[in-house]
């Protein structure tokens, strides 16, 4: 799931049933900057197996993107320490990170940043507040971000299907890969500022590859789930602003991604 911006009102005693071992948090949970976040995040540790986190837009807000992240590596450490004295679960942050489940399933994250064009970026910088509310954050990052993570992403594909061709790989981002019409809302497909939500990753590796089964992201603010002639799935459960519920987001929905 993702997109439950708990950082409204705020919300962070937010209250779901536990129906799966594993929970991925696919960004915009709450703002890293709350005590409150790393409460919530806490709580969800002691009731997984393990709890898949990955940077949103909204995380950052009122910090650096480094000081964020910083925060989070801080409390992933704090959490393993914990692990060694009680049965709690592991938090995974997913910053360019490869998390083998088994040795047939493999989880690949990271938040990846969309693409901004030249011709979308004025539009852009001015209506999407990551450029107001993330400190020194400009539309120079946030594609260096992209192309960062992509590259990434395409490498890790590669390897696998090279040397591993036989695992499955499940991929979580925040930022949408897909401009698939199936995955993007009616009344978005021609704004001014998509390619602050996606970015079109058909002809990537990362896209392509037969090794890649499952594909789930968030940032959107619109639900679907389905498979492609190829194969591959691709999900999206996001909750949405508290004062704008999606009402097609399910917390309780179980995704089965394994063999």
């Amino acid at each position: 799931m993702s997109d439950l911006h708990l950082e409204t009102h705020p919300a962070y005693n937010f209250k779901f049933k536990q129906t799966a071992p594993y929970l991925a948090l696919l960004g915009d949970i709450g703002h890293v900057a709350d005590d409150g976040l790393l409460t919530f995040l806490e709580k969800q540790i002691k009731r997984y197996w393990a709890v898949f986190f990955v940077l949103g837009n909204h995380e950052p807000s009122g910090l650096t993107f480094d000081a964020t992240k910083a925060r989070l590596r801080a409390f992933q450490e704090r959490i393993e320490k914990l692990r060694s004295q009680s049965t709690i679960g592991r938090f995974i942050f997913l910053d360019q990170t490869r998390y083998d489940i088994s040795d047939s399933l493999t989880i690949l994250g990271c938040t990846l940043f969309s693409h901004i064009p030249p011709e979308q970026e004025a539009a852009v910088a001015s209506r999407l507040t990551d450029f107001k509310h993330i400190t020194h954050w400009h539309v120079h990052n946030h594609n260096a971000a992209h192309r960062s993570d992509l590259n990434w992403l395409n490498a890790q594909v590669a390897e696998i299907a090279e040397k591993e061709p036989h695992r499955r790989v499940v991929v979580f981002t925040h930022h949408s890969p897909c401009t698939d019409d199936r995955a993007v809302e009616p009344r978005h497909r021609r704004s001014e500022v998509s390619s602050g939500f996606v970015t079109d990753l058909r002809n990537e590796l990362c896209w392509t590859s037969p090794v890649v089964r499952t594909w789930a992201f968030g940032h959107t603010h619109f639900n679907f789930v389905f498979t492609d002639d190829r194969g591959l799935t691709v999900i999206s459960n996001q909750k949405g602003y508290s004062m704008i519920p999606e009402d097609t987001f399910d917390a309780d929905r179980v995704y089965s991604v394994g063999d």
